[in-house]
């Protein structure tokens, strides 16, 4: 898919967005501490502009041509617009990831969990698991597509010893990526660069292999950014994904599975989620050979990959985990509610932190049902590679 529907970059301009709102909170070590950091003006600025996307248009009343106003305004959703400090738009991982760290850690993915594994452990072994269907091996140059802070790519780098590129369109997340990969000595195996994954600035056939985890769904089009990482791929090179998807079992006539999909959709910011099968005709329509896909969900796993947000303590693999479950838990949302909500009223965190807090709390809640009821996957593995000889790039 050609990019010209989408919005010009502009990096020095999403570079002054980012010191408008962010300063230098991304030397924080403790995320809950860099979310009280934001300047006032333009976190409020970027929650306005966030939410007229979704208030209003709850699952009763969304229609076709709403969902695809969202894909339209794919740009906005993902990433900012800064004519000046005054004038901010949005970016929704400028809002939400200090949240994402302090609930979650650094890798913003899900996981399986086997028994007695705690959460960390479990959530290495899932990128473990990845690395090592792709096959990477020793020095291999790839790329991460939609990189976050960059937890994933530091295990992978561990795991595998290949070298990698974390591409992430989010400056803030590109700044505290590259303070933990040095911290961590891995600089020279790891960097990251500021690019949108719907139009990629590579040159074709520039990496050996490529993978995303829970990161493409927020494309406006999986064949728009599929075709971008198989442009970047050399022939024969191998793509892993975890895709966000739905389940042949969604049916979006039906106002509970709707509710379901638009509550992931706002607090988790994607334009517009769709069906396994047309995630699997979208990444063939690429030009893959795919050779392997599995939903993951769907093994017979003692504790779902949802309990840490449902909640359920008898799930839990280790005492260490205490922690963080009582932070994901609906309880320990709800405290986190009123503190946030206190802080503002005190003027300590910039308004409308609680209201995306509270975004993601809903999320969370349909993510839960949407698992429970076979409904959605985090977690749909496709391996794909570029045949050796392509005609198109």
């Amino acid at each position: 898919m050609a990019p010209s529907a989408l919005e010009t970059e502009d990096h020095s301009r999403d570079a002054a967005f980012n010191t408008a709102m962010h300063g230098k909170s991304a030397d924080e070590r403790i995320p809950f501490m860099a979310m009280l950091k934001k300047d006032p003006k333009a976190q409020k600025a970027a929650v306005d502009e966030y939410f007229k996307h979704w208030d209003n248009k709850e699952a009763g009343v969304e229609t076709q041509e709403i969902r695809d106003m969202r894909k339209a305004e794919y740009a906005t959703l993902t990433r900012q617009q800064v004519s000046s400090v005054q004038s901010i738009g949005l970016i929704y991982y400028n809002l939400a990831t200090d949240l994402y760290e302090y609930g979650w850690g650094s890798s913003f993915h899900f996981c399986r969990f086997a028994y007695g594994e705690g959460f960390y452990q479990a959530i290495a072994r899932h990128e473990h698991f990845l690395a090592h269907m792709m096959g990477l091996r020793e020095n291999m140059k790839v790329l991460d597509v939609g990189c976050g802070v960059g937890g994933p790519a530091r295990e992978i780098v561990k795991f595998s010893g290949v070298n990698v590129i974390g591409l992430n369109n989010n400056d803030y997340q590109i700044e505290r990526a590259t303070r933990y990969a040095a911290k961590e000595g891995l600089s020279q195996k790891l960097s990251f660069t500021k690019g949108d994954f719907m139009q990629m600035s590579f040159p074709p056939n520039s990496f050996d292999a490529v993978y995303a985890i829970e990161a493409t769904v927020h494309a406006p089009s999986l064949e728009g950014v599929y075709s971008q990482i198989f442009r970047v791929l050399k022939p024969g090179g191998i793509f892993g994904v975890y895709e966000w998807l739905m389940t042949e079992d969604y049916d979006n006539e039906n106002a509970e599975h709707r509710e379901i999909r638009l509550g992931i959709e706002q607090g988790d910011g994607i334009s517009n989620m769709v069906k396994v099968s047309e995630g699997l005709r979208a990444i063939q329509a690429a030009g893959f050979t795919l050779e392997y896909h599995e939903d993951l969900a769907n093994r017979p796993d003692k504790r779902p990959w949802y309990y840490p947000l449902a909640g359920d303590w008898s799930m839990m693999g280790s005492v260490w985990d205490i922690a963080s479950i009582a932070r994901m838990h609906r309880y320990g949302r709800f405290v986190a509610h009123n503190l946030v909500g206190g802080l503002e009223t005190l003027g300590i965190a910039p308004k409308g932190t609680q209201k995306t807090a509270d975004s993601l709390s809903r999320a969370a809640d349909c993510l839960v049902v949407g698992g429970r009821k076979k409904l959605f996957t985090p977690m749909y593995m496709m391996i794909a590679r570029k045949p050796m000889e392509s005609e198109r790039f």
